[in-house]
């Protein structure tokens, strides 16, 4: 089953995700559409576009590739995928449910709208064990690490989906996930690992590829939805 994957987000979701869906759903070849690298050499004082998009700017590359994309049926399953960071999922998927159903191209395909809810974080924290835990910047002091983001981040970890609140001013949420653990990184690491800290681009991407989905699904309803809708592509 051939899966085509937009994808929003920045490092963490370009260096990781297809090798974590690879390996959670192996009977999917996942083909990742967006987002798209920028050429080297940009000419002077040109600026250049980030490599995550998300919300209405990953919305605007889906409909760039769908445009320059000739065939849509060499594809089983379109799936888009975007951190929600505390927006209303009903809403972000209409919008870009609407997107598919009225192009010609792909009014007919199959797609499903995925979401990382706030964040990709939400599932390293689902899967603690196999993650924080387990890594080698962070098992040493996993526990501690564990009780400050519960404790003084809030962080509830039997649903980290539910961390955090909308901020209308921002269209996000109030606090972010992945700058939390990062505090809390900081103030859990021993006195005698003083320069430990969390980085989104290096832990992520590295933690993600242990990350086991059926751990994520039991704790992520949000996750579950696509997890039960990759799983039923090979059934």
């Amino acid at each position: 089953m051939v899966v085509w994957v937009f994808s929003g987000g920045g490092e963490a979701e370009l260096e990781g995700l297809t090798h974590f869906l690879g390996k959670n759903f192996p009977d999917c070849r996942f083909v990742r559409m967006t987002p798209v690298r920028p050429k080297k050499g940009p000419k002077v004082g040109k600026k250049i576009n980030a490599l995550g998009k998300s919300g209405k700017s990953l919305r605007s590359q889906i409909r760039y590739r769908i445009r320059v994309t000739p065939l849509f049926d060499y594809c089983d399953l379109i799936l888009v995928l975007d951190d929600l960071d505390c927006r209303n999922a009903t809403d972000e998927t209409s919008c870009f449910s609407a997107i598919f159903v009225n192009d010609p191209k792909t009014v007919h395909s199959r797609f499903f709208i995925a979401f990382a809810a706030p964040e990709l974080e939400a599932w390293l924290i689902a899967d603690w064990n196999n993650t924080f835990a387990a890594d080698s910047d962070f098992r040493s002091f996993h526990e501690r690490l564990r009780y400050t983001l519960s404790t003084r981040y809030h962080i509830p970890f039997n649903n980290p989906e539910n961390f955090s609140q909308y901020d209308p001013a921002t269209n996000a949420c109030e606090q972010k996930l992945s700058d939390e653990i990062k505090n809390a990184v900081a103030e859990s690491s021993p006195a005698n690992n003083l320069g430990a800290r969390y980085s989104k681009g290096i832990h992520t991407p590295r933690m993600l590829q242990r990350a086991i989905a059926e751990n994520i699904a039991e704790k992520c309803p949000l996750f579950r939805d696509m997890y039960d809708c990759l799983n039923g592509l090979s059934r």
